[in-house]
């Protein structure tokens, strides 16, 4: 659920394009998991060696933080923030690049997790000598406490396995009036018992989530927690002005003897927030004084790429790592004209989905995408051509489907996107004026944008809206987009299509009662095509997701379970001295 911040203009676009498929040809090549590799891009790789201790990292971005309340943290990039640098979670991902870092490993528990009767409850055991950042224990009820929080609507938009999840759970809404859940058990401080609806056998991934990080009764704040989580991991807010400027620092009671994962390199990070993409870029291509010591939040922006790729010496500092999402074209399915199937099926046809690779920064950072799943899920490259094999769009197929639909002269349309993803949105606008189609666009800042979208009953005719998995099972992507039983009123961050189809509803059911996790991923890979036939959304994008160091930057790589992010628990600097401020 990671957006991409993005602004290009169409006449850079066409020159850009160029400069990419020059980048591209002659070394391309497939990787073992069917993912096309890049020549000179880092992928895979870590970037400047081992970092030394010390020093302040400085991270240079275009918006602010969506949410750091770990109930409220779904968006990929921010789950990596906060996760291994404010809170700690019962397991975790391995600090490593590629295929090794979608592998788990116990953070707060001492094991992955103990399933009994059939996988239906799992228990954890806490580390001992856990303690938060005033020095207080760490306990079992505080992870209890932030799940139970992740079920309040005032709280919405964090991820909600606990609710599909958990047992006797139906009506909850969390514990600010005093209500606690039954299904999850505390016997004493360092024992968590989860009870279960149905067996998952993956409930070890889970727990990876910031759901699963604890927060005390005491520290609650409601919706203010947002401003200063609680920290249990190595840093801790030392101030946090929204939109300008976030500053951690050491929390002196996390004990790296409990912790393999976290390094925890610079003595200070310092976020600078509402920064314009291209001048972030630009500091970071001259990595002159502190900014050597910088990294970007954001994608670097397409205009810049042409100035990166044919400079190995900048090159070099630049990390491609896959997202392992897919980029789609939502189509609210809840009212007129999107309630019509031809006409959902009609915006297969239309879109150009190559002016999409365009407008997104070219083939060197974008496949285009023929199915929902993405490959990581897949294993293979998916290649469906369900609605014809043209990139660019069949205008003859578009207008028979209008015309099936009762619109054989078009319709009016808005959608709504990221600030970034203006020129995309106008990419949209022109090919769907080919078939009739006239589409008003309104941008909104990336921190707000899932929220806005989120919105049902003020939401969009379309959005541009991606998922990722939360960790590597087709179970984590299809029900999440697609089921209508999880749309919710406010802060509905995954079905943006507010597709409900009980057939689909059904199917879902019975694969997740499958107890082979291969069967069940066969399952989920054969229900992609099926979807897409009702067409809830166009599949437009596999990206990459370029990113910028600055040259005294050490350890850093796009981490495969946040979308290409760098993984903020291992990255420092080469020279600490260098990074003081």
């Amino acid at each position: 659920m990671s957006r991409h911040a993005r602004v290009l203009s169409a006449s850079m676009s066409a020159s850009l394009a160029l400069v990419l498929l020059g980048a591209c040809t002659g070394q391309e090549s497939d990787d073992d998991s069917g993912r096309r590799s890049r020549p000179g891009v880092a992928t895979g790789t870590v970037i400047g060696g081992t970092p030394k201790k010390g020093g302040t990292l400085t991270v240079l971005s275009n918006q602010d933080f969506a949410h750091l309340d770990p109930a409220r943290n779904w968006v990929m990039p921010t789950m990596d923030f906060g996760t291994r640098l404010l809170y700690r979670t019962l397991t975790t991902f391995k600090a490593e690049p590629g295929r090794k870092g979608s592998e788990i490993v116990p953070d707060l528990a001492t094991d992955l997790g103990r399933p009994s009767d059939g996988g239906r409850t799992w228990t954890f055991t806490l580390k001992p000598g856990l303690k938060y950042e005033d020095g207080t224990p760490i306990r079992a009820r505080d992870i209890k406490y932030n799940v139970e929080r992740s079920f309040a609507p005032d709280l919405a938009g964090g991820p909600d396995y606990a609710q599909r999840y958990l047992a006797d759970a139906e009506g909850y809404t969390g514990p600010l009036e005093g209500k606690h859940l039954k299904s999850i058990r505390t016997p004493d401080d360092r024992t968590i018992v989860f009870s279960l609806r149905r067996p998952v056998a993956e409930f070890s991934y889970t727990v990876t989530l910031p759901t699963f990080s604890p927060v005390p009764e005491a520290r609650e704040k409601g919706v203010q927690y947002d401003l200063r989580p609680f920290s249990s991991g190595p840093y801790k807010i030392d101030s946090y002005a929204r939109g300008k400027k976030l500053v951690l620092v050491r929390n002196p009671h996390w004990d790296p003897a409990t912790d393999s994962v976290r390094k925890a390199y610079p003595d200070r990070i310092v976020v600078q927030q509402g920064m314009k993409g291209g001048q972030i870029d630009d500091r970071i291509i001259a990595s002159s004084g502190g900014d050597s010591s910088a990294v970007e939040w954001s994608d670097l922006q397409p205009a810049s790429i042409a100035k990166v790729l044919p400079r190995p010496e900048i090159r070099k500092r630049l990390s491609a790592e896959q997202t392992g999402c897919t980029d789609m074209l939502a189509l609210n399915t809840s009212r007129p004209p999107f309630d019509n199937l031809k006409l959902r099926q009609a915006m297969q046809y239309a879109v150009d989905k190559d002016a999409q690779v365009t407008a997104n920064g070219g083939p060197a950072l974008n496949d285009i995408a023929t199915a929902y799943l993405p490959p990581a899920l897949t294993n293979i490259r998916r290649a469906d051509f369900l609605y014809g094999r043209s990139t660019t769009g069949d205008v003859k197929r578009a207008k028979k489907a209008l015309a099936e639909g009762g619109k054989p002269h078009g319709f009016a349309a808005t959608i709504t996107v990221s600030t970034g993803d203006k020129t995309r949105a106008e990419a949209l606008q022109q090919s769907l004026s080919r078939v009739g189609v006239r589409l008003q666009i309104q941008t909104v800042d990336p921190s707000v944008y899932y929220d806005t979208i989120g919105d049902t009953e003020h939401a969009p005719d379309m959005a541009i809206s991606g998922w990722c998995p939360d960790y590597p099972s087709g179970s984590t992507f299809l029900p999440f987009v697609f089921d209508g039983r999880t749309i919710k009123k406010k802060g509905n961050q995954g079905n943006v299509s507010q597709f409900r189809d009980k057939a689909v509803n059904k199917r879902m059911d019975e694969i997740a009662a499958m107890s082979d996790a291969a069967r069940a991923n066969r399952a989920w890979v054969d229900l992609d095509p099926a979807i897409q036939l009702k067409s809830p959304a166009v599949p437009l994008l596999w990206e990459r997701k370029p990113l910028l160091v600055g040259d005294n930057i050490a350890g850093a790589f796009g981490h495969s379970a946040w979308t290409g992010q760098f993984d903020f628990g291992v990255i420092g600097l080469k020279d600490p001295d260098k990074g003081q401020g």
